[in-house]
C-alpha cells in the first residue's frame, strides 16, 4: 500500500512539474513590455567586474525598453557572485552607466543570492520609492517565477525576455523544468 501511495504521489509530482513547465514555456516567448513604473533587469553571472554574456544580453534588451520610454528606473538585482569584490547589480549598474544611460535613473538591489532573495529586497526597496508596476526583462524560462514572486508582493509585472540564446531543445525543456521546480519550492515556504 505505501508504494502505491509513494508512486501516486511521485506521479502526482511529475505532473505538476509538467504542467508547470509548459505554462513557463508559453510565458517565455510573450514580450508583454508596456509602461511601468520601473525595468527589473535580474542578475546573472559577471566575471571580475565584466557581465557574463547572459547578463550582458539582458542589460542590452533592458537598455532598449528605456530608450523606448517603458519606464524611468532601471533596476540591477544581484549579489557578489564568485568574486566578492564585485555585485551582480554593481556590475550591471557599470555596464547601463558605461551605455549613456543616466545614474540618477539606475537603482541597485545589489544583496540576493537568490531569485527569491533579490526579490525580496527589490520589492522592499520598491515601496519605499512608492513603485508599484515593473517589466522583468531575463531569460524567457525565468519570468514566469519572477512575474509570480513579484505578484505576491503586490506588484503589477510584465515580463520582456531577452533574445534568445541558441539553446538544445533538450536543455531548454530542462531550464524550464528547474524553474518549474524553483517554483513549487518557493510556493511551499523555500527560498531558492
Amino acid at each position: 500500500m505505501a508504494v502505491l501511495i509513494g508512486l501516486a504521489l511521485a506521479t502526482f509530482i511529475f505532473g505538476y512539474l509538467l504542467t508547470l513547465s509548459v505554462r513557463i514555456d508559453r510565458q517565455s516567448t510573450r514580450d508583454e513590455a508596456r509602461p511601468a513604473d520601473v525595468i527589473i533587469v535580474m542578475g546573472a553571472a559577471e566575471y571580475r567586474g565584466h557581465p557574463s554574456p547572459v547578463y550582458k544580453l539582458r542589460l542590452d534588451h533592458a537598455i532598449e525598453l528605456y530608450e523606448r520610454r517603458l519606464a524611468p528606473y532601471l533596476m540591477t538585482t544581484g549579489g557578489p557572485g564568485g568574486d566578492p569584490s564585485f555585485t551582480e547589480g554593481g556590475v550591471g549598474r557599470s555596464y547601463l552607466i558605461d551605455r549613456g544611460i543616466p545614474a540618477e535613473s539606475i537603482i541597485v538591489e545589489d544583496e540576493g543570492d537568490s531569485t527569491a532573495s533579490s526579490l525580496t529586497a527589490a520589492s522592499e526597496i520598491l515601496r519605499r520609492m512608492d513603485l508599484h508596476s515593473c517589466i522583468i526583462v531575463s531569460d524567457g524560462y525565468h519570468i514566469f517565477r519572477v512575474k509570480k514572486i513579484l505578484e505576491q508582493e503586490g506588484f503589477k509585472a510584465w515580463g520582456s525576455p531577452r533574445e534568445p540564446g541558441d539553446t538544445a531543445p533538450i536543455k531548454y525543456w530542462w531550464l524550464c523544468l528547474r524553474q518549474a521546480f524553483g517554483y513549487g519550492m518557493w510556493k511551499i515556504g523555500l527560498r531558492v
